[in-house]
Order: structure tokens, then sequence, then C-alpha cells
């Protein structure tokens, strides 16, 4: 039997041009994907009244370390270099596999919240085979669609992050894949998070890079960001190892050299970008427009919640503010126009959406209101104060909505928030990663007094 919701009236922005945009528009969901997106659509369906609802399709967030929800706002004011200190070097060690379970159910069901339907979850914290399986059970069961990133595990700071002789151990990588992602057609994908040059000594980047490409699964690494990789040309290193490639995706690239980007773009590479963590935290500017200029879609990640917010409202605005007042002194200073690349309130939205699907290697399933692809979609709320009247749609989006405006989340179909509220047992969520938050603050005291 056919499973049909059909999302009536409401304002669609489909981020697909051949789709375009409906101030009227009806899209009808057949069995988890998007059957039809027209004016009006007759179907024997559920019938979901969008009226005074911009739809859009969900946000993909292209790297986040989903386990830091149980230390959320710990280090409100730290820099790059403090955060190594503060959580990798302190917290990290600490975790348990229950602590990455709660925090990625948790962490997981704020994306759907927020109307993040598509998650990048870069999981730096395998101190134990059991710490994988606890992450990618916690997702499983949010139905959030996700791309489980396996990263090293986060014992000692000196071990892990300072010219690492320690390789993510292979094995447990491939039971990982065999266990979890025998297909890559599911919800769940996988890929490997490596640490990359500057980080570790050759032999185990080329160790970690194959084994990503023996088991067919894309690598994010983070590269040229503040003191800590700012300076380590990681690019020029990967390419004299004959490592680049269109499967690896590059993390902040605030301090790229233009032969890097020309690198990155010629090898079809991909881009993510944390704007708010990057001016934040001490990284760099966050290089959205450089990445344009060189051909390439960047993406946006909200990366760690001990610093910044979790939602993708904040990450767009953080790009579009810090890369206009960027550029537009550039331009003042050189006395010439803004060039023809200037990011738009629309193009931000399509950086939020559909770049995130490319990225993420998601593309020909989500990303857009596409009829044929699977029904990610997401309903905001256009009557409330914030946002109404609304004269451009895409813009209302980016720069008027906030997380209190997403009121419909859609994910392969199912709904998980309905009438602004999840459908899962938030309050489950909410105490164990409030447990979690005890048990870690207990156990850094307990280590600091030993």
């Amino acid at each position: 039997m056919t499973n049909r919701t059909l999302l009536r009236a409401g304002h669609v922005v489909s981020m697909d041009p051949a789709v375009g945009d409906l101030p009227r528009g009806d899209v009808l969901i057949e069995d988890g994907k998007i059957a039809a997106v027209r004016p009006e659509i007759s179907a024997d369906a559920e019938v979901l009244d969008m009226t005074g609802r911009i739809v859009i399709p969900g946000f993909v967030d292209t790297h986040r370390h989903t386990w830091e929800a149980s230390i959320r706002g710990v280090a409100p004011d730290a820099t790059l270099d403090d955060y190594f200190v503060d959580i990798l070097d302190t917290f990290a060690p600490l975790y348990t596999p229950e602590d990455v379970y709660a925090a990625n159910l948790a962490g997981a069901l704020e994306c759907l919240n927020a109307g993040i339907t598509t998650l990048v979850d870069w999981s730096h914290i395998n101190n134990t085979p059991e710490h994988p399986d606890a992450a990618i059970r916690a997702l499983a069961e949010t139905g959030i669609r996700a791309q489980y990133a396996y990263g090293s595990a986060n014992t000692s700071l000196a071990d892990y992050w300072f010219e690492s002789k320690i390789a993510i151990p292979g094995d447990d990588v491939r039971r990982i894949r065999d266990r979890y992602f025998a297909s890559d057609d599911g919800l769940l994908t996988m890929a490997l998070a490596t640490r990359g040059p500057g980080f570790c000594v050759n032999d185990v980047v080329t160790a970690e890079w194959a084994l990503a490409r023996e088991l067919g699964i894309p690598i994010t690494v983070h590269v040229a960001m503040g003191r800590m990789a700012g300076r380590f040309g990681m690019v020029k290193q990967l390419d004299d190892l004959g490592l680049l490639g269109p499967d690896t995706t590059y993390i902040h690239c605030c301090y790229f050299s233009d032969e890097e980007w020309r690198m990155v773009a010629d090898s079809g590479g991909t881009v993510s970008i944390a704007p708010q963590v990057e001016t934040q935290m001490g990284h760099g500017w966050p290089p959205v427009m450089k990445a344009v200029e060189y051909g390439l879609r960047p993406s946006l990640s909200i990366d760690v919640v001990t610093t910044v917010p979790g939602d993708m409202f904040t990450q767009i605005r953080a790009a579009f503010g810090a890369e206009r007042a960027r550029v537009n002194a550039e331009c003042w200073q050189a006395d010439v126009p803004v060039p023809e690349t200037m990011l738009t309130a629309r193009r931000m939205l399509e950086i939020a959406t559909r770049n995130g699907a490319h990225v993420a290697g998601l593309e020909d399933r989500t990303g857009s209101l596409t009829p044929g692809k699977r029904a990610d979609v997401v309903a905001l709320d256009a009557t409330a104060l914030n946002v109404a009247p609304v004269h451009d749609a895409a813009a209302a989006v980016t720069l008027s909505a906030d997380v209190s405006n997403v009121e419909t989340v859609i994910v392969d179909g199912v709904v998980r928030k309905r009438d602004g509220k999840l459908t899962a047992d938030v309050a489950r969520a909410r105490r164990l990663v409030e447990e979690s938050r005890d048990r870690l603050l207990a156990a850094k005291e307990a280590k600091s007094t030993a």
C-alpha cells in the first residue's frame, strides 16, 4: 500500500531551478520520495495544511562533532588553541559509550528541531570499539539522515594531535562498515574523519587515506585553520603524497594559498565552512566567497556546540555578514565595485541546502525539492512576527526566521516534527544528556583532584 502525504498550499522554495518557486504550491510525497511539486495536486493522501508556511528542503550540516552535546557551552570564550586543551585533552578522554549515545541522541534531535535533516557526524571520540556503536545507534534512533564519519580516539592530546603515529584502527573501521553500512543506500552512510598532515606523520596519513579508499567511503579532514593548522600547507602536503581526490571534503580552509585552492578545485574536492566558529574562535575568515571564486560549491557546518549555537540560521548569517563585510571593505580600499560573486540571501539558502547535499555526497537523494529525490522537507511558520510579512521567501528564511519558526520537519518521508514539536521522546533525550553532563563533570573533578 502506497503511503502518501500532501503538503498543501505552502510557499514552496524548491531550490531546483527546473521546479522554481511556487508562491502557492503543493508537494506530494509517496513512500518517502517526492512524487510531484506543482501549483495544485489532487491525491488520496494525508494532507498537511501549509498555508502561511514557507516550504524548503531540509538544511544540511556537513561537519558537527555531535558527541559534544553533553558539554554544550562549556567553552564560550575559547580560541581554537583553548579548545584543544579544554575539550580534547580534558573532556574527551572521560567519555564513555553511554556519554556518546546520550550526546548523539540529543544532538541529532537538536538538528531535527532546527530543520537540519542531514548531518555529517564528525565522530572523533572512538576511545573504545563500543564508542562508534553507541554513536550510530543514537543516530539511527532519531531518524535523521546522517553520514557517520568514523574518527580517531581522543584519549591523549599529545598522542593524537601532534605528529601522531597512531592510525585509526582499520579492523574496527572495517567492522563498522560491514555491520552498519554494507549498503550505501540507507538513511545512514559512512565516511572516515581523518586528522591529516601536520597532525599525523605521513605514514599515518597515507594509511588512513588508503583505508577509506579500500572501503569506498569518503574522507573528511580539517585544514588551514588558526595557529593550529593555518601554516601547515596541508593540501600541498596531501598533493605531495599523491592523495588528492574528489572523495575528500576539506573543512575550514581559512588559510589556503591560491595554489591550494586550485588543487582542491582541480581534484574535485569539496569544502565545508563553519563561519560562526571560524570568526569567533580564531580559525580565520570564513572563505565562502573564495570557494565560489574557484568554482567550488561551499557548504556550511556548525562544528562545536561547546562554543557556538547548533542551528543553521546562525551559520547562514555569520557567513553572510562576515563575507560581505570583508569584501565590501576590500573593495572600498581598492576603490573598485563589489564582484558579481557577492553573496546574496538566496545564494546562502542554496549553500545551506543543495551545496550541503553535494558536499555530503547525497545530492542525488536530497538538497532540493525535486521529484524523484527523497522527501527531506522543512516548513517554516511565516505568519510569526519575526518573519511576516513575506516579500522575498528565500530572504525570509535566511535573514528573518529562526528555530522557533521550524514547524514541520520530514526526513525520508517520515514526519519528525509536527506542529512545532518533535515526535521523539525529548524528555528522555534531555534526561540522558543531563546525566551525561553530570557524570563528565564529576569525572573531570575527580581527575583534577587525583
